[in-house]
């Protein structure tokens, strides 16, 4: 490939990362290779449909599928781009240890086909050291290819780490105008991945090393993580004190040097709930205010369960509302969602009593089977609910008004109905404050 053509692309995973930037690219005019372990994803995919919920995802892949710049397959071709985005969650061991098989796994089928002049990106968060690694991997299966670092000369493939900067809801915008670090094995590898980039990136490119890319990654997350901490361990104190957290937070804001965020039920996804812990791994005597800020955040939602459970304990004849499942607002997204275990350990322990309203669920996870829980919707909820929870601030869920829930025992995780009357009881008047 000259350097005037547009290279040919794969992008190896095509979840709720993978699928947009597949999409995006081949926007710019580039042919895209899909690659995806699940046949039904690939089939729907090709119908320029999809099977995740992101905002306008839906008309873009159906246009650059229309127009043959996009196809999903189960089986690696050859290309000269080739974007890792696969999943990278812990190792089922109970110690928070990164599994890095799906990378692994990605990068053995890219060494099938590679050749001279390609290029390899890891997109998937990973932790330090991870690039390298991938490296390695290829390097003892394509002993015929001289990889960065490894070589004397010039290498024949570049190999850089690039993860992504995005919020689930505006991920298409944020791909396009979002800055990007861009960390190579060598300065060269960096600005063969910058040049890829910058055909369909907006925002700064900074190019750097790979451990530094893998680093700074994580430490974006972890910075969210530790004040989100300090938001929710607020609240709790809140609790104890009987002060209305919301309050204190938006006087406190008043400051002109702080910014509290808000707090919440506990911190869910695949990014700021997992990506702290990498860096744990990593460095585990170095790491203890990481550490607290997980295990606060972690806490958090066992206090939520108490406090929820006390309220509907409280109220022995009310249907209970569970309103949300996702880890954040208007999102179909449920990987560790705090919601998500709230809602179902209260199904676990009150059975039919408790009903969910999730308007992006077409029906309840697995792990609410044989619990008796039921899956309504809002207006439902507020005709026969006695007991709202709060969980996730959905939209629907904001425009309720207080003609339609004033008559409701709330408690609210969210802050969003700031409006919503004490209950008549002291605990529950108490829980409806908690945050």
């Amino acid at each position: 490939m000259r350097g005037s053509e547009l290279p040919e692309v794969c992008v190896v995973g095509l979840g709720y990362i993978g699928l947009p930037t597949a999409a995006v690219i081949a926007r710019a005019g580039m042919k895209v290779l899909g690659l995806d372990v699940s046949e039904k994803v690939v089939e729907t995919i090709n119908r320029g449909e999809i099977h995740i919920e992101e905002v306008d995802l839906d008309g873009l892949v159906h246009g650059v599928v229309q127009r043959g710049l996009l196809r999903a397959a189960t089986q690696i071709a050859p290309a000269d781009v080739f974007v890792i985005a696969v999943p990278t969650p812990f190792a089922k061991d109970g110690h928070h240890t990164p599994d890095l098989s799906y990378v692994l796994a990605a990068a053995e089928s890219v060494a099938g086909v590679l050749k001279a002049g390609d290029t390899i990106i890891l997109e998937s968060t990973s932790p330090v050291g991870t690039t390298e690694r991938m490296r390695d991997l290829i390097a003892a299966k394509r002993p015929d290819i001289k990889l960065p670092g490894l070589c004397d000369g010039t290498p024949d493939v570049a190999i850089a780490y690039c993860p992504e900067r995005v919020l689930p809801g505006r991920i298409l915008e944020e791909l396009t105008n979002n800055d990007r670090s861009i960390g190579g094995i060598t300065p060269r590898c960096a600005r063969k991945a910058l040049a890829f980039y910058k055909r369909f990136v907006r925002g700064t490119c900074v190019t750097t090393d790979a451990r530094s890319a893998e680093m700074t990654k994580l430490v974006e997350n972890a910075y969210r993580d530790v004040n989100i901490a300090f938001a929710n361990e607020l609240s709790i104190v809140s609790d104890a004190m009987g002060l209305d957290v919301w309050e204190v937070i938006r006087l406190a804001n008043r400051h002109p040097r702080v910014n509290i965020l808000q707090p919440g039920p506990g911190v869910g996804g695949h990014c700021i709930a997992v990506d702290p812990w990498f860096i744990v791994h990593g460095a585990p005597e170095e790491t203890p205010l990481i550490r607290t800020a997980r295990g606060v955040n972690d806490g958090k939602i066992h206090h939520v369960i108490a406090r929820a459970t006390a309220l509907v304990e409280n109220r022995p004849q009310a249907k209970v509302a569970c309103l949300g499942l996702a880890f954040k607002a208007n999102i179909d997204d449920f990987r560790e969602s705090p919601a998500r275990l709230v809602a179902a350990t209260l199904a676990r322990r009150f059975g039919e009593r408790i009903h969910v309203v999730e308007p992006y669920a077409a029906e309840l996870p697995i792990e609410f089977t044989g619990t008796g829980a039921h899956l309504i919707d809002v207006d439902t909820a507020l005709e026969e609910c006695g007991v709202m929870i709060v969980l996730v601030d959905h939209d629907v869920f904001k425009s309720v008004p207080l003609a339609e829930r004033e008559d409701k025992a709330v408690y609210d995780t969210r802050g969003i109905w700031p409006d919503q009357p004490a209950a008549m009881d002291g605990e529950a008047a108490g829980l409806r404050k908690a945050g």
